[in-house]
């Protein structure tokens, strides 16, 4: 079916129809805690053609919008009031549709779905059976997986005939062996699904695709990926497959983040809320909002600030991120058996040359030794020619994941 706006006439809607041309385009849809990211993919070519994006949702300045390719640019903001992840979807997919309507039609649309769980390893077309199972889910991704099931939800009510595809954080990581998803915990739990799930698997999945461009054959070797953004996590492959990674059984667990904690003695969380009288909601929110970089400096959770800081407590945060993500580097290389390529992505990944140089700094002894004028560069080959470890610093791009699977999935 065509996928036509709410807000133009029907008279507007069979004009367009007659004069829309035959390309067919796929909408990603990223919801994250606080933002909405979409994407208008064209299916001729798998290209993105315009990217939007709803941030601040849930702030007290309120959502924004902003938006480029295909005028997209003209978004606009939302509607005052309008401030839910399924209003704000429903809004900005109206918005976009009436933009690019002239362009083509709509003819699915893929979402990005923070846990699968156990029982999904790949992405799946939607249906109220995969609904119910994500939504019992919610408990182990709080922050996340009620958005990505509104912004499901939000679509369905304004084109309830069009194919919907969820693609899965945590698939990816479902090829690594049992020994790296149990935790030392009585079997009756592990066996109930508490277990070491991992996430960021859309952008892993998108480096594997692309590693062999920059790595040749050593992409299928020894390769560590560092997501490093607002959330980080390392992933150890093989064969370009997942066999080790930092987040576990929720994305709390593993590397110092933005505003999360990372890993930390679970009895630090008991004498919160024994000894300390803390509410469990009370350390919920401590990890998982006031920790972190932000935690640490004082300062703020946004790298850029901190590097520009000149207060120790900035320098503090920067050495004891760089200091975590090394130290799990070097667990992940254990599991290994050492290291053949080292990537850095996302964010603070992809822009921060001087936290690259932080963590490969430690990382020397394995044979990763960084150019200081190609790291400057960002890349994308940042190591130095005698470097027995090839460092990268990639992009990374979860709507190419999703359109690409949501194409498979609709139309193979």
């Amino acid at each position: 079916m065509t996928a036509t706006p709410a807000n133009r006439s029907s008279a507007d809607q069979v004009s367009a129809n007659q004069a829309s041309p035959t390309e067919r385009l796929i909408i990603t849809v990223n919801a994250g805690s606080s933002s909405l990211k979409f994407g208008v993919v064209q299916m001729s070519d798998m290209v993105e053609i315009g990217r939007a994006e709803v941030e601040m949702i849930g702030t007290l300045k309120g959502p924004s919008a902003n938006g480029r390719g295909v005028h997209l640019d003209d978004i606009g903001n939302p509607p005052e009031g309008l401030a839910d992840h399924a209003g704000l979807t429903a809004w900005a997919l109206g918005r976009i549709t009436d933009i690019v309507h002239h362009l083509g039609e709509v003819v699915a649309v893929g979402h990005r779905v923070v846990h699968g769980g156990a029982s999904f390893s790949a992405p799946v077309l939607i249906d109220d059976a995969v609904i119910e199972a994500l939504s019992r889910l919610t408990a182990l991704a709080p922050n996340h997986q009620p958005h990505n099931l509104s912004g499901i939800a939000a679509t369905r009510r304004l084109w309830p005939d069009l194919p919907q595809v969820a693609c899965f954080d945590t698939a990816f990581h479902r090829t690594q062996p049992r020994l790296a998803q149990l935790m030392p915990i009585p079997r009756e739990l592990s066996d109930d699904g508490i277990l070491r799930y991992g996430f960021h698997g859309l952008s892993y999945t998108h480096i594997a695709s692309v590693l062999p461009d920059y790595a040749g054959d050593r992409a299928d070797g020894r390769v560590i990926v560092a997501h490093l953004g607002h959330g980080a996590s390392l992933c150890g492959m093989q064969g370009r497959r997942s066999v080790a990674t930092t987040m576990g059984f929720t994305a709390l667990d593993g590397l110092m983040m933005g505003k999360r904690a990372g890993s930390i003695d679970p009895g630090v969380v008991l004498h919160l809320i024994r000894d300390r009288g803390m509410s469990a909601a009370e350390v919920d929110r401590m990890l998982n909002a006031r920790s972190g970089l932000l935690g640490v400096s004082g300062i703020s959770a946004d790298m850029r600030v901190l590097e520009a800081s000149d207060d120790p407590k900035a320098e503090e945060a920067m050495a004891l991120f760089a200091y975590r993500a090394a130290r799990e580097a070097g667990s992940i290389a254990v599991v290994l058996g050492g290291l053949d390529v080292l990537v850095f992505t996302a964010g603070i990944g992809r822009h921060s040359a001087q936290m690259r140089a932080r963590i490969a700094g430690y990382l020397a002894f394995m044979g990763a030794v960084i150019d200081p004028a190609a790291n400057a560069a960002h890349g994308p080959v940042i190591s130095a020619p005698d470097s027995r470890v090839l460092v990268l610093a990639l992009d990374t791009d979860e709507e190419a994941v999703i359109a690409r699977e949501t194409a498979r999935l609709v139309f193979a």
